[in-house]
Order: C-alpha cells, then sequence, then structure tokens
C-alpha cells in the first residue's frame, strides 16, 4: 500500500498543498511549529477520518477557510482509490471512489497508518485509557466490523449508565428496561472483547519476534489481555464471552444500582506486558519500556500484511530523536524497503549514516512545503 498523492486545503496552517510521493521514504525537515506534524497528522486523519491531536475538528480548520479538505490517491495490489475527507461545521464527510461513505466502517481500511510518535513511548508506562485506545485504533484498521460493534457497545453502554443514575435519582425499583440494555451491552461487548483478544495473540506473535532481536535474544515478551471480567479467557467462544460478560454485569447490579454506574466491560480492560515473565510497566527500567514500546508499534507492521496483504503505511513523527542509535536502527531495519515511511525532523545529522535508501526532503517553513 502506498500514498501516491496528498492535497490539504485550509487544513491547519495550509492555504492549499499538493505533494506526489514516488519514493518509499520521505523526510519532512524544518524547524518547530512550522507545520510538520501538522502535515502528517494530515495523512492520519484522510486514513481514520479523525486526529489523534485533538477531539475538537474546528481546529483542524484553517482560520482563512470555512471547510478543511484532504484528498489523496492511494495505490494497492487491487488498484488505485481516491479518498476525500472534508471537516465542516456540519460534520464529517468521507469519499471513496468520489463515492460518499454513510458508515465509518465503509471508509476505515481504504488506508492504513501506524503513527509513532514520541507520545507513544508511553504507550507501556501511560493510562489504560491510553492502551485501550491503541487497540481500538489498529483493530479498527483491519476489522471493520469491530469497529461498528465497537461504536454500539459505547452507545449502550451511555444509554444505560444515564439509565441508571435516573433508577438511582427517582428511586425506582422497576429493572426490565435495565435489563434489556445489559443484554444489549453482553451481545456488543462480548463481540468486542472476542475480537480484541483474538488480536492481541496475534500482536503478541509479532512483537515478540521483534523485542527479541532488539534485545539480543536476552528478552522474552508476552502481552496479556488485563480483563475487568475475571471468568474471562481466551479459550472461549464468542456466546461464551457474552454469557460470562452478562452474568458478570448481572452480579454487580446491587453495586451498579448504588454507585450509578457500569463497571465491568471493554471499557475497564487494560494490556500487561511482561518481559521475561516480570510486568515490565511496574518494575522494567526505562530501556525496556521503550524497546516493548517499540516492538509493540512496529509489530502492527507484519500483522497488519498477515491480516490485509498490504503493508501499512508509517508515520514517524519527530521520535527519532527520543531513540538510542541501536534502536533506531533497529526501527530502519524493519521498514527498509516494504514500508512507505513519512518521517519528520528538525535535522538530518542523526540520520544521514542511517539511511540505506535515498530520500525525498521536504523542507517545512510557515505552512509551505519545498522538495529539495
Amino acid at each position: 500500500m502506498r500514498l501516491n498523492k496528498i492535497s490539504l486545503q485550509h487544513y491547519r496552517n495550509y492555504e492549499a498543498v499538493t505533494l506526489a510521493f514516488p519514493k518509499t521514504l520521505n523526510i519532512f525537515l524544518g524547524e518547530n511549529a512550522q507545520g510538520k506534524t501538522n502535515l502528517l497528522e494530515g495523512i492520519y486523519v484522510l486514513a481514520m477520518t479523525r486526529s489523534h491531536r485533538t477531539s475538537n475538528e474546528k481546529e483542524l480548520i484553517n482560520w482563512h477557510g470555512q471547510a478543511a479538505k484532504i484528498s489523496g490517491i492511494v495505490e494497492k495490489k487491487s488498484g488505485k482509490i481516491p479518498l476525500e475527507m472534508t471537516i465542516s461545521n456540519k460534520g464529517r464527510k468521507t469519499k471513496v471512489n468520489h463515492i460518499e461513505q454513510k458508515r465509518l466502517s465503509s471508509y476505515i481500511g481504504q488506508l492504513n497508518v501506524i503513527l509513532f510518535a514520541p507520545e507513544d513511548l508511553s504507550l507501556v508506562k501511560g493510562s489504560p485509557q491510553i492502551r485501550r485506545k491503541f487497540i481500538d485504533m489498529e483493530l479498527g484498521q483491519v476489522n471493520p466490523i469491530y469497529l461498528y460493534d465497537l461504536v454500539q457497545y459505547q452507545a449502550v453502554l451511555k444509554q444505560r449508565n444515564q439509565y441508571l443514575k435516573q433508577l438511582v435519582e427517582k428511586k425506582q425499583t422497576d429493572t426490565v428496561y435495565l435489563d434489556i440494555l445489559t443484554e444489549q451491552l453482553a451481545e456488543f461487548g462480548g463481540k468486542v472483547l472476542f475480537a480484541r483478544l483474538t488480536f492481541v495473540k496475534k500482536l503478541e506473535h509479532w512483537a515478540n519476534l521483534l523485542h527479541q532481536k532488539i534485545s539480543h535474544q536476552k528478552e522474552t515478551l508476552t502481552i496479556e489481555y488485563a480483563a475487568s471480567i475475571s471468568d474471562l479467557t481466551a479459550e472461549q467462544t464468542l456466546e461464551e464471552m457474552q454469557q460470562v460478560l452478562l452474568k458478570s454485569l448481572m452480579e454487580q447490579r446491587k453495586r451498579e444500582l448504588f454507585k450509578a454506574n457500569t463497571f465491568l466491560g471493554p471499557h475497564r480492560d487494560d494490556l500487561l506486558f511482561m518481559v521475561n515473565d516480570q510486568n515490565v510497566q511496574t518494575y522494567g527500567s526505562q530501556g525496556q519500556q521503550r524497546t516493548t514500546a517499540l516492538s509493540v508499534k512496529l509489530a502492527e507492521i507484519d500483522l497488519m500484511y498477515s491480516e490485509t496483504g498490504e503493508y501499512p503505511i508509517l508515520l514517524l513523527d519527530d521520535v527519532m530523536s527520543e531513540l538510542d542509535n541501536e534502536r533506531q536502527l533497529h526501527l530502519l531495519e524493519t521498514i527498509e524497503g516494504k514500508v512507505q515511511t513519512f518521517l519528520t525532523t528538525t535535522s538530518l545529522d542523526h540520520l544521514n549514516d542511517k539511511l540505506t535508501v535515498e530520500p525525498d526532503i521536504f523542507y517545512v517553513h510557515q505552512g509551505e512545503i519545498e522538495r529539495k
């Protein structure tokens, strides 16, 4: 998979820019706050329909324009596909092959991207919410049905919490409607859990291979899905997971009615990273935590290829300066020759002696881009 071309109109600090990418490695060079990250964010938004940096879509629209538009040409084994994304006060509009897409699951997956920024090094050490978002964004690209189930789960969860609050405030005891919502939550929640557990097992396989390589075969990485439900196992069928979730929710009924909240389910789950059977989040060194984060992020490349038959596009947002020489080399070796890469940096000094392919270099200055 390749992104052959991208156009940004009224996006962030770009009035209008169109770039073609004939080479595999594309480097955006410039000082901070010039627009390098905005460009990578634009590619990410074209793929995922939303930004990784803000939930306020109005921030993406240039103050000179009423709407921001991102369009691109994606080349896959099946041919070239035009994509288009428009953001305005009326919301988002997406097109594939010039045809508007009503459902998110019909759009996401047309362009698969992996974003690696300095904050991703906190994937291991950061909050459970960061790890849940990581699973949802990556799994959603290779399994569009997962996105649909997740959205349905989140909608029922919101509705259920509102009804629990209503029951508590009004001191009502009629729980018939709550039972209906609980069954719906277990149905979609079970689907989310089944997809996540399958994904984590595959992710562990690819991440461990990379982790062993980076650690010179001294460390083994395992990834555990830490469910909020104690009776959940990876060996269970979808129907069994749904039943386990339903049973667990019913057992929590008194507590839920007291606290007006849903305490169990995918929205409360986490990932555990174990290096040589030791929890690296709690006991690992900073070097082990960074190696784990790097292994997990790079594992997505081969995982996506195994699932879709296409390599994703890699976005590296000023991450090279955060890695030591050895980890930089492992990153470049992993992507060399097979993954189209877009990289931002303020200097080429730390890269010149490590690059084995000739890059396209773009100089970014105050929302203007010049190919060097």
